[in-house]
């Protein structure tokens, strides 16, 4: 199969007025084993694809052709993957890794450390992106608006139900698209006027007016360490924020979908098996990753079809053993694997450890003939 991508063609000409800055710092920490030695941008995604790769893709169909990329916790793969994935895709210098690792404290830290950049870019705006995202998105409509806006922030934002708004950045706008209020993370997420069970929340994307953001980030006694936390709602203070609302997607509706748990993680998968709601950055049939009843498996990862394994995550690498049940018991699956929510993940290190500290069952003998666990396993 190529590896060549008719989608990621160019939908603009290249935009040299802005500087992007790519995330992908992020440890993963809801994740678990998954990210226990590796970012949560470098999580592998539907087949070949990883998490990172959506936004690289991304970023260069809206003909951005200079990127800065923040890394942070654990970058090997980053490091290596981004050049040889997309090194292509830029002119010599024009894609940039820069570690932060012991000296990023926080997303508008990231920004502050590399402003030499920007400042070397000659940029007239900032385009600020994270990793760590399942969409498909044009950015050249969002910094369009944005300059039509006059704003010094855009934000990029999508609908999501109310319950599950409290782990975002939720606001309120006014007809004309200005934020009115921005809570991070609220614990009782306001609901959009008109629509009760409906909130709008922040997809991470922003676009600066690079003087604005100077000051902001660099102005006397301002210690801006995170977007969502400071500067977001300094610039809402202000009265110079405002929201773009994520277009529809290939299938019709806006996609975009946060993996930074393993039930969602895991769904996000299920969602591309049957249809393509934002394009894969890398043609990746299912049939390479999905295993049926809702269960998927990495790359590396071996599962004989003898097994049975119900909405279950298989980690890279990871062999099952023949006839492995998984996914209907939950005190079992939790006795060896990580179980959370309905989704189970099994990783090797989990397997090894099950086969090292099982205790022998003994049936009662059938005509003399004692039964070893694993033909009952």
């Amino acid at each position: 199969m190529t590896d060549q991508q008719p989608s990621l063609s160019r939908l603009t000409h290249p935009d040299r007025g802005v500087a992007a800055i790519l995330l992908a710092g992020g440890k993963g920490t809801r994740l678990h084993d998954l990210t226990a030695s590796e970012s949560k941008p470098a999580v592998p995604f539907a087949g070949r694809n990883r998490i990172v790769d959506f936004a690289m893709a991304n970023v260069v169909r809206s003909g951005l052709d200079r990127l800065l990329v923040a890394t942070q916790f654990a970058p090997a793969t980053l490091n290596h993957h981004l050049p040889a994935r997309w090194g292509g895709h830029f002119a010599p210098g024009a894609l940039l890794l820069r570690d932060g690792r012991d000296r990023y404290l926080g997303t508008a830290d990231a920004v502050r450390h590399n402003w030499r950049q920007v400042q070397d870019w000659g940029a007239d705006q900032v385009l600020v992106l994270a990793a760590d995202h399942i969409y498909d998105m044009d950015y050249a409509g969002l910094i369009a608006a944005h300059r039509a806006s006059g704003a010094g922030v855009t934000v990029a934002v999508d609908v999501v139900p109310r319950t599950e708004a409290s782990g975002f950045g939720v606001m309120q706008t006014d007809d004309s698209g200005r934020i009115l209020s921005f809570l991070e993370k609220p614990a009782n997420p306001p609901a959009i006027p008109g629509e009760p069970d409906r909130a709008m929340v922040s997809m991470g994307i922003y676009v600066f007016d690079a003087a604005w953001l100077r000051d902001a980030l660099f102005g006397p006694g301002i210690e801006s360490l995170d977007f969502g936390h400071e500067v977001i709602p300094a610039a809402v203070a202000q009265g110079l924020a405002m929201a773009y609302r994520l277009p529809a997607g290939p299938g019709g509706l806006p996609y975009w979908r946060d993996v930074g748990t393993l039930d969602a993680l895991r769904q996000a998968h299920l969602d591309f098996v049957a249809a393509q709601p934002a394009r894969l950055p890398r043609i990746s049939p299912a049939a390479e990753w999905y295993l049926a009843r809702g269960s998927v498996m990495m790359p590396g990862a071996v599962v004989p079809p003898s097994a049975r394994l119900t909405c279950t995550i298989v980690a890279p690498g990871t062999r099952i053993p023949h006839g492995l049940v998984a996914g209907e018991d939950p005190d079992e699956d939790a006795r060896w694997f990580r179980r959370e929510g309905r989704t189970v993940l099994i990783t090797q290190a989990m397997l090894d450890r099950r086969e090292a500290l099982r205790i022998p069952t003994i049936l009662p003998a059938r005509q003399g003939t004692a039964l070893h666990p694993r033909d009952v396993a």
